[in-house]
């Protein structure tokens, strides 16, 4: 006979554990489709062009001078000098002529016809195919 201490009269004893198993898969539940259309769409274009002319004034002067003269600008004229060498028994220089440059800015509204492409996009759900299995649950198992 074995003999048992008074001091441990309990014994636990393991009857079973459950175990858990999860897991998890990908189920198709829909789908997207996005159709594009493209369009060719005439507009009028309206803009504003700048212009530049120049409006050009010969001034004859028939002046000596002992140099030539620089490019000058008065105001909104830019003046050009133009000189002669003439040959005498002595050099002199004569300023013949200066040109004269105004510029005239202008505006001008123009209106053209162009064509440019528009898209639009269709968003649409499709529902999942009626072939998707259901999720079964993992089983249990007891273990004693």
């Amino acid at each position: 006979m074995t003999e048992v201490s008074k001091e441990s009269s309990e014994t636990d004893i393991l009857l079973g554990e459950e175990v858990l198993s999860v897991s998890k898969r990908a189920v198709e539940t829909g789908k997207v489709r996005v159709s594009v259309t493209t369009e060719a769409v005439e507009e009028i274009v309206r803009e504003t062009l700048r212009t530049r002319r120049a409006e050009i004034e010969r001034v004859p002067l028939d002046q000596r001078v002992t140099e030539a003269p620089q490019t000058r600008q008065e105001g909104d004229v830019l003046i050009i000098p133009v000189v002669e060498e003439i040959l005498v028994i002595e050099r002199h220089l004569v300023l013949k002529e200066e040109i004269r440059l105004r510029f005239v800015d202008g505006e001008q509204t123009t209106e053209q016809s162009v064509t440019r492409r528009v898209q639009h996009a269709v968003v649409e759900r499709v529902p999942a195919a009626t072939t998707a299995r259901p999720v079964v649950p993992p089983t249990n198992t007891n273990q004693d």
